[in-house]
Parts: structure tokens; C-alpha cells; sequence
């Protein structure tokens, strides 16, 4: 996460309208076509009528026309006045156990509901909502279920307001789920925060504890960071051990994140520790190992072992400034073993990531991880940041995973996400995200649109073929307005510019967005 700084990317608004020109006329609706395979599922064989698929609700907002994402046509909905529809393929004769429907799609955003469903399968009825596109780029969604009586409903559905608009293109129905077994916060401020007075309450007002209440939603990981000697004394290996026990107490693993400095480590600022500043660079590794063993080796003393460990933040442009620059990589590479040795010491079954920003940016992640893997680097998840108001679109971040979770053959884990819930500053002190035009698109600062946002996030994560993404770590939902808690750890009255992107409102109860943890 960038601190100190307020970078802003401007995503272009690139809708592209239906043409309304080319919507068929619609046909009175079949009876439900009944299958044990998907078929027509380029909606090829739709562009002189109906084969395979229904409309029900307002039929003729449903349509197919050309500007197919791999052939000539596509499935629309739209329609110049508000309008309800579902579109969908009846199957029958299907062998019990769990499928996955995959579909490419696009949308304006600013309905009341758009999603793909799987309903009437024996089970209950899953969704996976369509995000906004406003770069006009098509996103592979999936939705999973499992099927009990022989029989599903594929389904895209949209109840929209005049002018609303999704494309749905090459969907499939295929044996086998999706999943996310990743479902994190990053809770690094909390310890902080509380023994400043901050106080966190459940959904009817009580007081209550941050922690359970994240746990009750869904969390089921919990991340934090680990500072050298911090000016404040918080994130150091006493301050972690210490919620780690409360983290592991609520039966979430533990995600430990070394920035190798006494502040903050990110791709602008990389500082060594001050005890280690003048240290040689095979000194350098040695304390990054000793380092690593003695935090880690602690967590496992008092049983609490790490699940996953990151060797470094935000590494784009290396760690330990000036020795372990990518500037240098032989360096850099010597470096990061040396974490990753030191973390498998302490347990083998201890998962290694490493970690870059700019989650949308794939020729920095190709250039930087062929750097790793040419010098033998040793890791099992490439980690990212994506916030969408610096990153990019969700387009880009799906790419992003997509190559390189293909191209290493890892997992890949969102790290770090966040979103506005709000605009205004609870504790005086200017907000990282504070205007409109830092916004993302389709995606307002309200709690429904941090919601919105946390969902789409997970979504496209969920997504990565071969079952490749981990899931989504939410980056400090606990960071709430509370004095002394501020960004800066040397100075006790700086303000955290975070309480609008945190999980609980200014109220302290949780938003809707925590909900999203829990959603399987």
C-alpha cells in the first residue's frame, strides 16, 4: 500500500452502446429447451431466432446481435425503457455432483441486479453478479453449484433501468467447482487502534470485537505486517505475536507480511532498518534470515505458525534500497532466498509469496518474475496489490492473473484491495481517496459501491482457470479514525487517511462489504 503518497489513474469511460439497429425482433418464447449439454453457446445459431435459449419477463429486451467476442454474435439485454428478463437454457439428464457455468461478459453497471445464475439444480440458487465495464473489455465470470437432481437452469438475468445494457458471450456448463480459499483482512492497525481508545460494535450497535465480528462475516485469514524496530513499537515481533494469537484463536490462518524496515515499505520507498544501514550486503542477508527465523520461529514457539509468509511488500523495485535493488538482481534474488529459506526452516508447509503493486501492470509482473525465476528464486504465490482508482480495470487485473498464474504456474492472491465507502474525512486529516474523479468508474463512494467493488474483485479472482486464485485480502478494514493511530509511527498526530476505505463506518458497525467474506 502506497502511504504517504496520492496517485490517481484516470480509467476513460469507453461504454460501448448496443445498436439498437441490430436487435432481432423478438419471437414468441419456446418451450424450455431440455438437454444434458449446453449448446449454441456462442449464440451462433441465434442470429434468425431462438435456438436453445428462453426469454421470460420482457422478451424483447432480450436479443441476439453481432459483436460476438470470439464469433459473430452475442446474447444482449437492453431496452429503452426499464425492463425485467431472464435468458436462459434448461438441463436435463445430468449427472449429479458440482459444475460451473463460465461466461465472458460486459456492462454498462447501474442496475438494479445483473448476474448469471444456476437455479433449479437441487440446490440452492447461485449468482455471481456482472461488474461494470466502462473500458468496453470483455471479463470471463464463473458461477458454481452443485446439482442434486439431475436437472439446471443457465441463466443471465438483468432487471434494469431504460438504456441499461449487458453482453454475455462463449458460455459453458462444465463438471467440477470454482472456489476462493482465501478470504482476508489485513488487521495490522488493530492492536494499535484499540489501545488508542478505538472501539468497534456489531450490526445492532453492542461493542464488540473487531476480529470476531470479521470472523462472523467470513474472514477466514488474517495478515500483518512486520516492522524491525518501528518508531511507535507497533507491528514489531512482540505487537505480532501478540494478535496472532488472537487471529489463530478465531480459527483463521496467518498471513505474516515482512517489510524489512523499521516504516513503510512500498515501490517508492524501500529504506533498510536502521540497525542494519550500514551493513554489507552478505551481511544483509544474514539479518534478513535471523530476522525471519526469529519472527516466525516465535509464531510456531507460542503455536500460532504462519500459513503464508510474504518475503518483502510491494517489491517492484526490490527491497533493502541500495543493495537489494532490481537495479541489481543477482542481489535482489540473494535476498529474497534468504527469507524464503529462513521461512521454510520454521516449517516446511509454510507457503512463500512474493509480492509486487500495480496488480494490472503484466509487463512489469513478466519482466519482474522472470527475473526471480532466471536466478532461482523460491516461491509458491505471486501476491498482488489492486486498488482500481491507481491499478486500472478489472480487465486488466484478469489478464494480469490469467498470464502469469499460466505463465509460473502458481497461485496468484490479491493481497491487497480496498474501496471508498465515503469521501469525507472523519479525523481531520486529508483522505488518500477523497474526490470523485478518484474514483473507479461505476463504482460510487457509497457502501454499496465498496461492496460492489470487494464482490467484483473477488469475482475475478475466482475466475482464474484451473482453480489458480487464492482469493482477496482486504488491506485494513479496522483502520478507523482514532487519534494517536495515524500513518506515520513517528509522529502520534498524524491522521490515517484510511478510515473511509475501512470495514466498519464511522458509526464503528460493519458495512455491507464485510458481507462479501462470507459469500461462497
Amino acid at each position: 500500500m502506497f502511504q504517504a503518497s496520492r496517485l490517481t489513474r484516470r480509467v476513460r469511460a469507453l461504454f460501448l452502446p448496443l445498436a439498437a439497429g441490430l436487435a432481432l425482433t423478438a419471437l414468441p418464447a419456446p418451450a424450455a429447451h431440455a438437454a444434458s449439454t449446453l449448446t449454441n453457446t456462442g449464440f451462433e445459431s441465434g442470429t434468425t431466432g431462438w435456438s436453445a435459449y428462453s426469454p421470460t419477463g420482457q422478451g424483447s429486451a432480450s436479443f441476439v446481435e453481432a459483436g460476438g467476442r470470439s464469433g459473430a454474435s452475442r446474447l444482449s439485454h437492453w431496452s429503452s425503457s426499464a425492463y425485467k428478463v431472464e435468458t436462459y437454457q434448461y438441463l436435463t439428464g445430468l449427472t449429479n455432483g458440482s459444475y460451473t457455468m463460465t461466461a465472458w461478459v460486459r456492462s454498462s453497471g447501474g442496475q438494479n441486479a445483473a448476474y448469471l445464475a444456476l437455479r433449479n439444480c437441487g440446490s440452492a440458487e447461485q449468482r455471481t453478479d456482472l461488474p461494470p465495464t466502462p473500458d468496453g473489455k470483455w471479463i470471463r465470470l464463473v458461477t458454481s453449484v452443485q446439482v442434486t437432481s439431475g436437472q439446471c437452469t443457465v441463466s443471465v438475468n438483468s432487471d434494469a433501468k431504460a438504456g441499461n445494457w449487458l453482453n454475455v458471450d462463449d458460455v459453458s456448463f462444465t463438471r467440477g467447482a470454482t472456489g476462493l480459499s482465501v478470504r482476508g483482512v489485513d488487521v495490522s492497525s488493530l492492536k494499535k487502534s484499540e489501545d488508542r481508545g478505538g472501539v468497534y460494535r456489531d450490526a445492532s450497535g453492542a461493542p464488540a470485537d473487531a476480529l470476531g465480528v470479521l470472523r462472523s462475516a467470513g474472514a477466514d485469514h488474517g495478515r500483518l505486517k512486520v516492522w524491525v524496530n518501528p518508531a511507535d513499537g507497533y507491528n514489531d515481533k512482540t505487537r505480532v505475536l501478540q494478535t496472532a494469537r488472537r487471529i489463530k484463536a478465531q480459527g483463521m490462518r496467518l498471513l505474516v507480511d515482512f517489510h524489512y524496515s523499521d516504516t513503510w515499505a512500498d515501490p517508492g520507498a524501500q529504506a533498510k532498518p536502521a540497525a542494519w544501514s550500514s551493513h554489507t550486503y552478505e551481511q544483509l542477508r544474514s539479518d534478513v534470515y535471523a530476522h525471519t527465523y526469529d519472527v516466525l520461529n516465535a509464531l510456531k514457539a507460542q503455536g500460532t505458525t504462519a500459513d503464508m509468509v510474504q518475503i518483502g511488500n510491494e517489491i517492484n523495485t526490490g527491497m533493502l534500497w541500495p543493495d537489494g535493488s532490481t537495479a541489481d538482481w543477482s542481489r535482489l534474488a540473494g535476498l529474497l532466498n534468504s527469507g524464503a529459506s529462513a521461512a521454510k526452516a520454521v516449517s516446511s508447509s509454510t507457503r512463500v509469496a512474493l509480492h509486487l503493486a500495480h496488480g494490472g501492470d503484466n509487463a512489469l509482473y513478466r519482466q519482474w518474475f522472470d527475473n526471480a525465476t532466471a536466478r532461482g528464486v523460491t516461491f509458491d504465490v505471486i501476491a498482488l496489490s489492486f486498488y482500481g482508482y491507481w491499478h486500472g480495470p478489472l480487465s486488466s487485473l484478469q489478464a494480469n492473473l490469467d498470464d502469469v498464474a499460466a505463465r509460473y504456474g502458481k497461485p496468484v492472491l490479491v493481497v491487497e484491495t480496498a474501496y471508498a465507502f465515503r469521501l469525507d474525512s472523519e479525523d481531520g486529516h486529508e483522505n488518500i481517496i477523497d474526490t470523485t474523479a478518484e474514483l473507479v468508474p461505476g463504482y460510487p463512494a457509497s457502501p454499496a459501491g465498496q461492496a460492489a467493488w470487494l464482490r467484483d474483485v473477488m469475482n475475478v479472482v475466482e475466475a482464474v482457470p484451473n482453480r489458480r486464485g487464492l482469493g482477496v485480502v482486504y488491506w485494513e478494514p479496522t483502520w478507523t479514525a482514532v487519534q494517536g493511530n495515524g500513518w506515520d509511527p513517528a509522529d502520534p498526530s498524524s491522521g490515517n487517511g484510511w478510515e473511509n476505505q475501512a470495514l466498519f463506518g464511522y458509526d464503528d458497525r460493519p458495512l455491507p462489504a464485510m458481507a462479501w467474506l462470507g459469500h461462497r
